[in-house]
């Protein structure tokens, strides 16, 4: 017997989000997700820890979160990165992560996002295929 699933995908539950807020998170959500879904069109949406939308691809890339001032894009491995252009403005103390806030009526450096991504995935698939230490 076939089980379904009455869920909607994450990619549905995302655009939900976004026409939810309505309001300058809403698009600002909209455009990095355009960003991110461009510069690697593997991403995968995912739906997660109640309420957050996460693209992966051999890992967690970014999480993309919503609150009151700021639109989040959070990178999981963030501090493995190299950031020339300077986006990462939050969560810099961390060992691991990294975050961008966008503020209302900031404009994101399209080319530069494109190019953390890029890394953030080849940093994902260069973990997975590289043979584990052995202790």
């Amino acid at each position: 017997m076939k089980s379904f699933s009455t869920a909607p995908s994450a990619s549905a539950q995302i655009d939900r989000r976004i026409e939810e807020l309505g309001d300058w998170r809403g698009k600002t959500l909209a455009r990095v997700r355009e960003i991110i879904r461009n510069a690697d069109p593997e991403m995968v949406e995912e739906w997660k820890w109640r309420g957050t939308p996460v693209w992966s691809h051999g890992g967690i890339v970014c999480t993309g979160e919503t609150y009151k001032n700021v639109v989040k894009l959070t990178f999981a491995k963030g501090a493995a990165l190299r950031d020339p252009a300077g986006l990462f403005n939050s969560s810099l103390e961390g060992n691991v992560r990294r975050a961008i806030d966008i503020r209302e009526g900031e404009m994101v450096n399209e080319a530069a996002l494109k190019t953390l991504i890029r890394a953030a995935v080849a940093l994902n698939l260069e973990r997975k295929t590289r043979p584990k230490s052995r202790r």
